[in-house]
């Protein structure tokens, strides 16, 4: 059973940074592909960063392309989101995604992920 903890939310002036972080326990990344989604409140939850099961192929939609940034770190077993130049667009809570069939390609939806964490909120103030 794969589990994802994330941490790092809270309040950010606009133009400010926050990382996140998700520690992953019951599997090792390289046998996980790994997202991060976001929700808003009355929003679908959309994907705001996605990596192989390598991180060798990353997806970011155009809204944070340039802005944000998909890591991990294989010893402590954890996935970071840089987040730089928020905007109050970027409030909502965040979430760390899990699939244990690895797959080639960074997947962007929510269906292709198994396991999710709490979610960690981001309220971006302007």
């Amino acid at each position: 059973q794969v589990q994802l903890v994330e941490s790092g939310g809270g309040l950010v002036q606009a133009g400010g940074s926050r990382r996140l972080s998700c520690v992953v326990s019951g599997r090792t990344l390289s046998s996980l592909n790994m997202g991060w989604f976001r929700q808003a409140p009355g929003e679908e939850r959309e994907v705001v960063a996605a990596c192989n099961y390598n991180c060798g192929r990353i997806y970011y939609p155009d809204s944070v392309k340039g802005r944000f940034t998909i890591s991990r770190d294989s010893a402590e077993n954890t996935v970071y989101l840089q987040m730089n130049t928020l905007q109050p667009e970027d409030t909502a809570v965040y979430y760390c995604a899990a699939r244990h069939q690895i797959n080639s390609y960074a997947l962007t939806t929510t269906g292709a992920y198994d396991y999710w964490g709490q979610g960690t909120q981001v309220t971006v103030s302007s």
